[in-house]
């Protein structure tokens, strides 16, 4: 199985709504979702479509696309991201079966790598749903340092919940295969 990323695109858009459209609800939530704040697909690829187009620097969200053997199968994005200082991290396997393989934390390890050096980052923060444990596992065993838990509502799609601060600095990223 090879494994490798690559920046997303215009032609990824389709993809990534994909996955957000047509995940269980039972997915969705258990990401700390709340369903009915999503913002409409439509919506959502039009914002998407307007990242990719402006220079690097200018970008609120930076996304690179995971691949297995030359095919995608999830992606991983920052936002907000304030370029050469920090970013905000989130990570989505697209494929059920690939789940809670070590696949997710193989491809985060590169993609780590690659933010920071694109990015000029300072270091990047994951704040994921503290009841989700794949990515809470993902992130340490990637060098991520647990940083607390708190309560929030930690973005305009998410209902109030109890969320896992992790930072990663450059130099605690652990090396990866890829």
């Amino acid at each position: 199985m090879k494994l490798s990323i690559r920046e997303a695109g215009g032609s990824d858009i389709r993809s990534i709504g994909d996955y957000w459209f047509t995940s269980s609800e039972e997915h969705l939530v258990g990401m700390g979702v709340d369903v009915p704040k999503m913002m409409p697909r439509a919506d959502m690829e039009a914002m998407l479509s307007r990242q990719f187009s402006l220079p690097l620097k200018e970008r609120n969200s930076y996304c690179l696309i995971w691949e297995v053997d030359g095919k995608p199968i999830g992606h991983c994005n920052t936002n907000p991201t304030e370029f050469g200082k920090e970013a905000n991290m989130h990570l989505h396997i697209w494929k059920p079966e690939l789940r809670r393989k070590g696949i997710g934390q193989e491809l985060l390890g590169m993609s780590m790598k690659m933010m920071f050096e694109k990015l000029n980052l300072k270091r990047i923060i994951c704040q994921p749903y503290a009841e989700n444990p794949a990515p809470n596992k993902a992130v340490e065993k990637v060098g991520f340092k647990f940083d607390r838990s708190y309560t929030c509502v930690p973005g305009g799609h998410c209902f109030e919940q109890k969320v896992k601060r992790w930072v990663l600095l450059p130099e605690d990223l652990k090396p990866s295969r890829g």
